[in-house]
């Protein structure tokens, strides 16, 4: 039997080959390979730093790994991973949240030192401010923001990750929006 090479292999190639042991290694990495940038970029959007990002991705294709047996394609594979993906890192966020007892004004101070900092951002001053102006967002309209700008979902899809309507999602992305807008004219 001739194998489909690891790089062209559809989403249900790589679910069909995850379910017998025999291949299920082999579709990991294939689904590593389609998706693991796009998810560590989604992931890095939501927890800023390289290391804490790489963390959550671990974290995610763990989970990943573990669940993929009861994936029931009701969605799009895509879908079901930017779920828990940013289900994780959300959950990292809450943690991350409890140990420290900054204000939020601090944390805001501290999200836009680490851009500065970072060696894995080499944005220029206006991505740093856009994303500045991303960080002062509460959370879900971080995360509808970032899919929406970033990654290019649809609302759907988007409704698929989060569990919330189209028009709940496009009213946050509109809010998000402004917020953004302006705190760039008045940054």
């Amino acid at each position: 039997m001739v194998q489909t090479p690891i790089h062209t292999m559809s989403d249900a190639e790589i679910l069909e080959a995850m379910r017998d042991e025999a291949t299920q290694e082999r579709a990991f990495r294939a689904l590593m390979t389609r998706y693991q940038e796009r998810l560590y970029l989604h992931i890095r959007r939501m927890v800023t730093t390289h290391s804490d990002a790489d963390d959550v991705l671990q974290n995610t294709l763990i989970k990943v790994y573990r669940g993929i047996a009861n994936f029931k394609g009701q969605s799009e594979l895509y879908t079901w991973l930017y779920r828990i993906a940013t289900n994780e890192s959300l959950t990292f966020l809450k943690q991350r949240k409890r140990r420290t007892s900054s204000s939020i004004q601090d944390e805001d101070l501290g999200i836009e030192n680490q851009l500065q900092a970072d060696t894995w951002f080499d944005g220029d001053a206006a991505q740093r401010q856009l994303k500045a102006a991303i960080a002062t967002l509460p959370h879900k309209q971080q995360l509808v923001f970032n899919m929406r700008y970033y990654d290019d979902m649809t609302y759907k899809d988007i409704s698929e990750v989060v569990g919330t309507s189209v028009g709940a999602l496009k009213a946050s992305y509109h809010h998000a929006a402004k917020k953004i807008e302006a705190f760039l004219r008045n940054g």
